[in-house]
């Protein structure tokens, strides 16, 4: 289906994902970061999270993004909650809005839904990236300690979780994301931590003069084919591999084998051509 749109219609896409967490949250925003969907989701009053595709698997916003069009996922709250109701009702308008698709004063309430939004988001417009994924297997016996919710502090130690009657504690402090509190479910909780507003400058700094071309001059890394939208890392060789360094110039990371990976450049297929036009842009 989504094949089919894409063929009918050369247009500015804008694919938004709604969805709900097992948890209490703020309202927030994923993206893969390239930079059209870092600018475009900069105008929502919620915080943005970072690199979540790389720890899971088959999300449709990966599939959209390797056609280089704006996608996010919107976590609106805690299922079944008239708070994530709400919160829906007003990103569905606002991304009308910002997109083009409507004017600001074709919507009689644009900026109730803007200031609900902003509060229900206890005003952070951070942006976060995933540090950890814990993990669980199906068949496993995994519940989580009461209470705790997304974006809530966690000291190193704390108890989390009860797995396979193993108890799960903090390997050290951060910000908890995503605690399950359903049946369904491979992702017990996830950690992250906050990204300073200069590393984002600088990331999109070094992404407009292209400054990833240089990692293929470095051991242990190389293109994977002459389009130059993929580098397999050899881990035996690039011993200094970070993968904070390919986030910063627009890679994701996926494991092919124990000794290699290989990274995908988020920016080589964005269709900055369709949105430059755009007031967000």
């Amino acid at each position: 289906v989504i094949r089919d749109l894409l063929k009918a219609h050369e247009a500015p896409f804008y694919f938004i994902d709604f969805h709900t967490t097992s948890s209490k949250t703020l309202p927030f925003i994923t993206i893969n970061d390239a930079m059209i969907n870092r600018k475009f989701a900069r105008k929502f009053p919620v915080p943005i999270i970072l690199g979540i595709e790389e720890y899971l698997e088959g999300p449709v916003l990966n599939f959209i993004n390797e056609f280089g069009y704006v996608s996010l996922g919107f976590e609106s709250g805690q299922h079944a909650s008239e708070e994530a109701r709400v919160n829906s009702v007003a990103f569905l308008w606002m991304s009308l809005v910002f997109s083009g698709a409507l004017e600001k004063e074709d919507v009689k309430d644009f900026s109730t839904y803007y200031s609900e939004l902003k509060q229900s988001a206890a005003h952070n417009r951070n942006f976060y990236e995933i540090t950890e994924r814990y993990a669980v297997e199906p068949g496993d016996s995994y519940e989580m300690v009461p209470g705790f919710y997304s974006f809530e502090p966690v000291a190193k130690g704390t108890l989390l979780a009860s797995h396979n009657e193993q108890t799960v504690v903090a390997e050290k402090g951060g910000i908890l994301f995503m605690p399950l509190y359903q049946k369904q479910g491979a992702e017990g909780y996830f950690m992250i931590r906050r990204i300073p507003k200069w590393v984002l400058a600088l990331s999109a700094g070094l992404r407009k003069v292209r400054a990833d071309h240089l990692l293929a001059a470095l051991p242990g890394v190389s293109w994977k084919n002459r389009e130059k939208a993929q580098l397999v890392v050899n881990l035996k060789v690039a011993r200094f591999y970070s993968k904070a360094i390919f986030h910063l110039l627009g890679y994701r990371s996926r494991i092919l084998d124990r000794d290699r990976i290989l990274i995908n450049n988020r920016e080589k297929v964005a269709r900055n051509e369709l949105y430059e036009h755009a007031p967000w842009y």
